[in-house]
């Protein structure tokens, strides 16, 4: 299962613009949910990235290069795309 964790409308659609096939799409994420071999993608808490990580799923962590001045902001596609978003897989483990 894909899952895109979001409450955000801009990256919503961004996602749909890159064709991402996501399976369902939650505003927050209870990492008992995830099951082994689910990609979970998003801009998690790391302690959230680690439990989905230790859940033998994938993590891919939706990137921006934002500038301070749009902090806080709620961002468009369109400004998703000018601020560089991408997907970057990491594997994240409490020690």
């Amino acid at each position: 299962m894909i899952w895109f964790v979001t409450r955000h409308p801009g990256a919503v659609e961004w996602a749909a613009r890159q064709g991402l096939k996501v399976d369902r799409q939650v505003a927050h994420l209870d990492p008992d949910e995830v099951q082994a071999g689910d990609t979970v993608i998003g801009t998690l808490p790391v302690h959230l990235a680690a439990q989905v990580c230790a859940r033998k799923a994938r993590y891919l962590h939706l990137s921006l290069d934002l500038p301070p001045e749009a902090r806080g902001l709620e961002l468009s596609a369109d400004d998703l795309e000018r601020y560089g978003a991408r997907l970057e897989a990491y594997h994240i483990a409490q020690e």
